[in-house]
C-alpha cells in the first residue's frame, strides 16, 4: 500500500498523519508538497488537519485552490481513497469532493480536547476494523467544525449510509445531527473533524484511531 500526505503552508499535523500511516503500513509515507502540480501512482491520499494558509479568508478555502488539488480531485473521480482530517475535511467541502460546509463552532471558540464520537457506518475501506456503534475517543482541535448541510443533503447522507461518525453526546461545535464525519456517495472519500492521527500511540493516551489506520491497510493492501 502506497500513502501520499498533502503538506500545506500551515498545516501542523501533517508529521502526524505521516507517523500513523507509516506505523501501520510498515513503509514510508510520501509527502507531498501543495505547489506540486503532479502526484505519484497512490493508493490513499491524506489532506492533513492544521491551519493551511492560517485559516484566513475561508478555512480550507485557499488550500481547496492549491495546484496539486486539481490532481487530487482527478484522482479522487477515479476511484482513489482520499481522507481529510480537520482542516482536510474543510478543504474537501471547498472543492466539492463532500457536500456541506464547515462553519464557525457554535461557541465561536476554539475547541481543543477529547471528544466521544461513534461509529455510523463500520463497512467502508476506513472503518472496517471497527464494530457497529462503537465509541471511541478521539482528539478534536478547530475553531471552524460545525458541520452544516441543507436538508435535503443530510436526507441523502442518511438515506445513502454515508454518514461515518457522530459525536456521542458530546457534541463540541454545534454540527448538525451531532456529524463529526461523512463520506462522498462511493464511500471513498471521507472528511472528519476529530483527528485519528492524533489517538495512534498509546504514549499520546489512546490508541481509538489505529483502527482507521489498520482499516486502510486492510482494504487496499
Amino acid at each position: 500500500m502506497k500513502a501520499s500526505v498533502i503538506v500545506f503552508p500551515g498545516s501542523n499535523c501533517d508529521r502526524d498523519v505521516q507517523v500513523a500511516l507509516s506505523q501501520a503500513i510498515g513503509e514510508p509515507v510520501e509527502m507531498v508538497w501543495h505547489g506540486d502540480s503532479e502526484l505519484a501512482k497512490t493508493d490513499l491520499i491524506v489532506l492533513p488537519g492544521g491551519f493551511s494558509y492560517g485559516d484566513y479568508l475561508r478555512s480550507g478555502a485557499m488550500s481547496a485552490r492549491s495546484p496539486i488539488m486539481r490532481e487530487v480531485i482527478t484522482r479522487a473521480e477515479q476511484g482513489v481513497a482520499v481522507l481529510g482530517i480537520c482542516n482536510g475535511f474543510q478543504v474537501l467541502t471547498e472543492t466539492g469532493l463532500l457536500p456541506g460546509a464547515l462553519l464557525p463552532n457554535a461557541g465561536l471558540k476554539f475547541v481543543c480536547r477529547n471528544v466521544s464520537i461513534r461509529v455510523e457506518n463500520n463497512k467502508t475501506l476506513f472503518t472496517n476494523h471497527y464494530e457497529p456503534d462503537q465509541v471511541l475517543c478521539i482528539p478534536v482541535a478547530h475553531h471552524d467544525g460545525q458541520y452544516f448541510a441543507q436538508p435535503d443533503t443530510l436526507a441523502n447522507l442518511k438515506d445513502q449510509e454515508r454518514i461515518a461518525f457522530r459525536y456521542d453526546n458530546d457534541n463540541p461545535n454545534g454540527s448538525v445531527e451531532n456529524i463529526a464525519g461523512i463520506f462522498n456517495k462511493q464511500k471513498t472519500v471521507l472528511g472528519l473533524m476529530p483527528h485519528p492521527e492524533r489517538a495512534a500511540d498509546a504514549v499520546h493516551g489512546g490508541t481509538d484511531g489505529q483502527g482507521m489506520m489498520q482499516s486502510l491497510v486492510t482494504a487496499l493492501s
